[in-house]
């Protein structure tokens, strides 16, 4: 016998929908995706501020941040990257439950991720931002030192280098950070969250 089959979740009297009704808005994941130095980051930091600033209760999970913590026995083989983004997008639909609105900033290169990760969330929860901007320009960017040390093979199975990254195919929202300021991009992602968070 499983002993799986000895797991029953307890059905607790507090639910989303009176944490919703406490905080005044929907809890939602904003999950952006994009390559190494797109401004993931940057930018759902940004917003965060400016949703925290507007009263609402937010929370950021941090690919490095998390891979210091919860996920540091992962690596980035394809496997290790699909279980790194299974156990995210699992904490993200607990923050849901508690009836927040967690922003994810993961490169989390593989379609296939980011659907599960929007299937674990009630449908109007899961606002996927594609952080688009050319390799070229993130190369350039390259604030780390990953580019030029995946191009050197001293960093394998990286990224956009060897290996793919596979762009959203319709995302909610697409910010262009190689054309837009960081205060363009911010402002036009939070008049498109806003409304669907209030």
């Amino acid at each position: 016998m499983s002993e799986k089959l000895h797991i029953i979740p307890h059905d607790h009297k507090i639910k989303k929908a009176d944490r919703t009704k406490l905080y005044k808005h929907k809890p939602s994941v904003i999950w952006f995706t994009g390559l190494s130095g797109s401004g993931k980051s940057t930018l759902a930091s940004a917003l965060e501020y400016r949703l925290h600033e507007a009263g609402l209760k937010t929370y950021i999970l941090d690919g490095d941040n998390i891979r210091s913590g919860l996920n540091k026995d992962l690596t980035f083989s394809d496997d290790d990257r699909k279980e790194n983004i299974r156990r995210i997008s699992e904490v993200a639909k607990l923050f849901v439950d508690a009836g927040t609105i967690v922003l994810t900033a993961f490169i989390s290169p593989f379609k296939e991720d980011r659907a599960t990760a929007r299937n674990l969330v009630e449908d109007g929860e899961f606002i996927e931002v594609f952080v688009d901007c050319p390799l070229e320009v993130c190369e350039q960017r390259d604030v780390k030192g990953l580019y030029q040390k995946a191009r050197k093979g001293e960093i394998t199975k990286f990224t956009g280098i060897d290996s793919p990254f596979e762009a959203p195919d319709q995302p909610e929202i697409t910010i262009p950070t190689h054309q837009l300021s960081l205060e363009e991009s911010v402002e036009k992602l939070f008049k498109f969250v806003i409304e669907k968070l209030l």
